[in-house]
């Protein structure tokens, strides 16, 4: 009987063990659930921040440049003017304007897909390159 005894008493402590283990389970699962209903109930205070955030529309910024004529422009533009560059972030244009005499504008528009790459000058600190797609 003593073998059947240490038997009994392994069992109990298994079931015993087995308790502890499942209670532990338990908490666990209620603390996941608890932190899982925190962000759930943070999300909406949170989610309408990007949105605000986006609904403030990006101004169109204007600059004053002058254009760095290459020697194969130099015959179509003369000497170098200034002009005037709108960036309109949300359109995505970008318009470069050049008065001209008796107040005339001419400009030109290039959208966003027409512009293939931005290159900053490593030499001069406000210098642009832009490469559009022709």
């Amino acid at each position: 009987q003593t073998a059947g005894q240490s038997g009994e008493q392994e069992l109990e402590n298994l079931v015993l063990k087995l308790s502890v283990l499942k209670d532990f389970l338990s908490s666990i699962e209620k603390k996941a659930l608890k932190a899982l209903q925190e962000m759930s109930s943070a999300t909406p205070t949170t989610a309408p921040q990007p949105l605000s955030r986006k609904a403030k529309s990006i101004p169109v910024q204007t600059f004053e440049v002058k254009l760095d004529i290459t020697l194969g422009d130099l015959t179509k533009i003369g000497k170098s003017q200034k002009y005037t560059l709108s960036v309109d972030v949300e359109g995505g244009k970008l318009v470069v304007l050049k008065k001209q005499k008796d107040s005339q504008e001419d400009w030109n528009t290039f959208t966003h897909d027409k512009i293939r790459q931005l290159i900053k000058s490593q030499r001069v600190q406000n210098k642009l390159g832009i490469v559009f797609e022709k």
